[in-house]
């Protein structure tokens, strides 16, 4: 987006904004970074429907503010469709999302699903929730998804999650991957998409606090201590305070991955990889030649 944006005409999820010069360049380098994301990555196909999904937590909230902004503008030409599914966690505030979705004329869907109550039967005690649940509710939104006649499933996942779920695969998992911007689901029918992978969580939050956002908190895999995401997310924050900058620099490494100096046989043709010793010996020649 421009910087020389009038301010003076924003969205309605960006109503009641601060004025200040700083809370202006945050918002713009969310919606400029959330743009690249989306170019860079190929995610729009113009007059497609998105569900966006809404948990009420701020990086979701980030999300759907940012894409409606990116809409209003002319810059995102999709439809977007936001999307909440109360998973009938105990005293979750099943009022705080419609209304604020009513209010801010957000076209929206609220879905009930009681998974928590599937989760808690089925997770032994003591082991976490997320696999179980996050399953559950993916399968869910694919539903609800393919229902409403969305291509894509829009989640809030942003830089430092993408960067987490890497070194948790390094640490636990055994392998080198982590959440792409954009990915096919398995039954290849639905697109998923993390517009926010450029987008540092410091930023998602210090938006969403300015903006007074109702935040929801997760009141069960964010419950429970000792998960492998906060042990990770803890040893992160630690290099980040050693060497400000740190995550950035990681995170450029995903984007800038060299099969040929991997270990994995399946990317790189490490058995066709032979020298050409005649190429060396003109090379010599012709250096001596020059002399």
């Amino acid at each position: 987006m421009p910087d020389d944006t009038d301010d003076t005409e924003i969205h309605p999820l960006f109503a009641g904004a601060p004025s200040s010069t700083e809370f202006r360049k945050l918002r713009k380098r969310l919606v400029r970074e959330t743009r690249a994301a989306i170019e860079d990555y190929g995610m729009v196909r113009p007059g497609e429907r998105w569900l966006v999904c809404l948990s009420g937590g701020k990086d979701s909230y980030t999300l759907l503010a940012v894409l409606h902004e990116l809409q209003w503008r002319g810059l995102l030409p999709v439809d977007l469709l936001a999307c909440n599914l109360d998973q009938g966690q105990p005293g979750f505030p099943a009022t705080v999302l419609p209304e604020f979705l009513a209010a801010r004329g957000v076209p929206h869907r609220i879905e009930y699903q009681d998974t928590y109550s599937i989760v808690k039967e089925k997770v032994p005690q003591g082991r976490t929730y997320c696999a179980l649940c996050s399953r559950l509710r993916r399968g869910n939104l694919y539903r609800i998804a393919r229902k409403e006649g969305c291509s894509a499933v829009v989640l809030g996942h942003h830089r430092d999650d993408i960067l987490e779920t890497f070194f948790m695969n390094l640490f636990h998992g055994g392998r080198l991957a982590t959440m792409p911007p954009k990915l096919l689901n398995e039954e290849g029918d639905l697109m998923v998409l993390r517009p926010l992978a450029f987008v540092a969580e410091a930023d998602c939050d210090r938006f969403a606090r300015a903006m007074a956002y109702p935040i929801i908190p997760c009141d069960l895999c964010g419950s429970q201590e000792g998960l492998q995401r906060v042990q990770v997310k803890k040893l992160l924050d630690e290099w980040e305070s050693r060497s400000p900058g740190r995550r950035q620099i990681m995170f450029r490494a995903l984007m800038n991955a060299r099969p040929s100096h991997l270990l994995d046989p399946n990317l790189f043709n490490f058995a066709g990889l032979v020298a050409d010793r005649s190429n060396a010996m003109q090379a010599a020649d012709d250096s001596l030649c020059e002399h």
